[in-house]
């Protein structure tokens, strides 16, 4: 399971790194309140989702469309990226979506996880979520 849980993890990496990076946003984000320095430790927030087999293709649209939504609408939200798994290893458990969120101190995940608009987003996914996966880390220079 620890190797399965890795494995997703750097794919979601390698994924989000070639596939529709976005970059260093903090800047671009509207209303983002926070700035760290480039070489201050950052904690990031991935989340990876495998779909029902009853979701249709606009319906994860919708969904890709409002996690988009979310950096533009909480402040607490310092990066953000995403992407679709296209790793060629087979080793996804059926997980299709990996959203990379940065935040610059447990205080901003904090504001960030009980958010209205957080709250509302799990709402309009819930109907259309088989499984949902979230791991949490400090980067380390």
């Amino acid at each position: 399971m620890n190797y399965l849980i890795i494995s997703l993890l750097g794919s979601c990496l390698v994924i989000s790194a070639c596939h529709s990076k976005i970059g260093d946003r903090r800047d671009e984000i509207p209303g983002n309140a926070h700035s760290v320095p480039d070489d201050q430790p950052v904690l990031r927030h991935v989340v990876l989702f495998k779909f029902n087999d009853s979701a249709r293709p606009e319906d994860v649209e919708m969904i890709e469309n409002a996690f988009r939504e979310l950096p533009t609408r909480i402040d607490a939200i310092l990066d953000f990226e995403w992407g679709i798994n296209n790793s060629p290893e087979g080793l996804d458990d059926g997980f299709t979506h990996c959203f990379f969120l940065t935040f610059s101190d447990e205080a901003a995940r904090e504001e960030y996880l009980p958010h209205p608009d957080h709250a509302a987003f799990g709402e309009l996914l819930r109907p259309f979520l088989d499984r949902v996966l979230v791991v949490d880390y400090w980067t380390e220079n």
